[in-house]
């Protein structure tokens, strides 16, 4: 959860005369393919240094995704500049042409308004229910399908 939000972290520079369109403004650098690969790369470093290189591999591929799917989802957004998915070394932002995702207004005053019940329920439709149901999915083929050690127990009579 902590990597899907950490690339919002670039509103601060708000506070600090950063632009909105500047390299560290919003939806910037944070919310980069390098930022989400580097983040991974200090969590796994951090945390799971002394794990096989599988388990280090498999979570580093989970923080990558956690992070990288929060620009992912932000390019599906109906406002905003874009996303400089490949900054530092092309500023240039981007947005997917599907784009059904009522943009979410900077300021969690702002939620607490029509506008932003329009966001929230956009973001239930667009993301949280599918979420969900991937998840539910998921889990289903992890409990129909069986383990390592029940297999091998199997095989082995």
């Amino acid at each position: 959860m902590v990597c899907s939000i950490t690339p919002d972290v670039d509103v601060i520079g708000f506070h600090y005369g950063i632009q909105y369109g500047d390299m560290w403004g919003h939806r910037g650098l944070t919310h980069s393919v390098l930022f989400a690969a580097l983040l991974s790369a200090v969590l796994v470093a951090v945390w799971y240094r002394r794990k096989p290189l599988m388990a280090i591999t498999r979570m580093f591929l989970y923080f990558f995704v956690c992070t990288a799917s929060h620009g992912v989802l932000d390019a599906m957004t109906d406002g905003g500049l874009g996303v400089a998915f490949f900054s530092p070394f092309d500023t240039t932002r981007y947005f997917f042409s599907y784009r059904p995702i009522v943009v979410s207004p900077i300021g969690i005053g702002e939620l607490f308004t029509v506008g932003g019940m329009q966001v929230l329920v956009s973001e239930a439709m667009w993301i949280w229910l599918p979420s969900c149901a991937v998840f539910m999915i998921l889990r289903a083929v992890q409990r129909l399908w069986p383990h390592k050690s029940e297999a091998r127990q199997e095989l082995l009579g």
